[in-house]
């Protein structure tokens, strides 16, 4: 049974939610506040977990062309440089999961997904427009929208998914009224051209830096000739907006003492945007004719890179359910929450500890960085099979 799905937001997750649900033949309207699409600055990794999912929706070739899939991730200490120990990815993601574990630029990701959403007949994409409240009954939901210029508008829908990030109105709208709690976290991101990069860091690699006072994480993207750079920060203070500029030296500051070619990385780039780590725990994944998706629902500590991915899966889940409940919405969206609520949480409880083990003092830093080692390179991924190799 096909059905009139509004989907609210334009990210990763609600594009592909309306890429998936309308290869399973629903109508789907899809509703963004934006009118342009690019992020500056913003990598992001699609992890075995969510890559096959994509490929299953035929998007393989055009994301392996603007992909990267690094060898193995490098983890060093920030203070010495001093190497700790290593995670296998390329070769031992595709033989063990059957999937690969890249890294991508996300406007390239959101272009390939837009291409996608563009092509299918069944989508209607309206942008520059903002969805300020939503009620339901037994026979469907009723949207209300302002757009750019004022006007106000209603969409009839049968069902409705909030895509619509970590300050959601969807969320508020299925009686989750809890607003996001500052975590003590300020993430730096930018991108650098990667010849600037010091030659002793490969670039087919990810770098990975453990601190007291915050971490560092670099990766390829654009076919290795960009790398982008995060940088978790401790802070007390959360900086305003999302996109927030940065000074560099700050950043140093608030680091102490750095390896050289980790501080070399960090300075071949002086334009930095900010923003703060937000957070509240999964709770409430539908209600009757409504569903949450991705950071609507269950944003996730970057510690772990699962944010895409979680909400790639949550996708996945909505049409499986649709599937095997087609002429009950509530009954599917009710199978979907109890599908994805633990999963949700136990990757936010993984992300979350992540942080505390990668600033851990120097006292547990030192067995942290035995136990590492000791895992040697396969073992650090056997610990995440759980993560890496579910298939639904």
């Amino acid at each position: 049974m096909s059905h009139h799905i509004a989907i609210i937001g334009a990210g990763i997750g609600g594009l592909t939610s309306a890429l998936a649900l309308a290869n399973a033949g629903h109508r789907i309207t899809l509703i963004e506040r934006s009118t342009g699409f690019s992020e500056v600055g913003a990598g992001l990794q699609l992890s075995p977990n969510a890559s096959r999912i994509l490929i299953a929706l035929g998007l393989g070739p055009a994301l392996q062309r603007a992909a990267s899939d690094p060898t193995r991730v490098v983890i060093r200490s920030m203070k010495s440089g001093n190497r700790i120990g290593e995670i296998a990815l390329r070769d031992h993601m595709q033989s063990t999961y059957q999937a690969p574990y890249w890294v991508i630029h996300r406007a390239d990701l959101q272009t390939i997904l837009l291409d996608a959403v563009r092509s299918r007949p069944n989508i209607q994409l309206l942008v520059g427009r903002t969805v300020t409240n939503a009620t339901q009954d037994n026979t469907g939901v009723s949207v209300a929208i302002t757009t750019a210029g004022g006007a106000l508008e209603n969409l009839q829908a049968d069902m409705l998914i909030g895509a619509d990030g970590v300050r959601s109105t969807i969320r508020k709208v299925i009686g989750d009224t809890r607003s996001p709690v500052y975590q003590g976290y300020i993430a730096w991101r930018t991108t650098i051209d990667s010849q600037l990069a010091p030659a002793s860091l490969p670039r087919d690699e990810t770098g990975l830096w453990l601190g007291t006072h915050g971490h560092v994480v670099h990766y390829p993207i654009k076919n290795g000739s960009l790398t982008n750079i995060v940088a978790i920060q401790r802070s007390k203070e959360p900086v305003e907006g999302w996109t927030a500029p940065g000074k560099l030296s700050d950043l140093l500051v608030s680091y102490g003492t750095i390896a050289p070619e980790l501080k070399q990385l960090l300075s071949s780039q002086n334009d930095w945007l900010l923003w703060s780590l937000a957070y509240v725990t999964a709770q409430k994944m539908f209600q009757g004719r409504i569903a949450l998706l991705g950071d609507a629902v269950h944003p996730v500590l970057p510690f772990l890179a699962q944010g895409a991915a979680l909400a790639i899966e949550d996708a996945a889940c909505i049409v499986q359910e649709l599937a095997a409940s087609p002429d009950n919405i509530t009954q599917a969206l009710a199978s979907y929450h109890a599908k994805r609520i633990d999963r949700a949480r136990k990757v936010q409880d993984n992300s979350k500890r992540n942080g505390k083990i990668y600033h851990a003092p120097a006292l547990i830093a030192v067995p942290r960085n035995m136990v590492i080692s000791r895992s040697g390179p396969t073992g650090m991924v056997k610990r995440y099979d759980w993560l890496y190799g579910y298939k639904g």
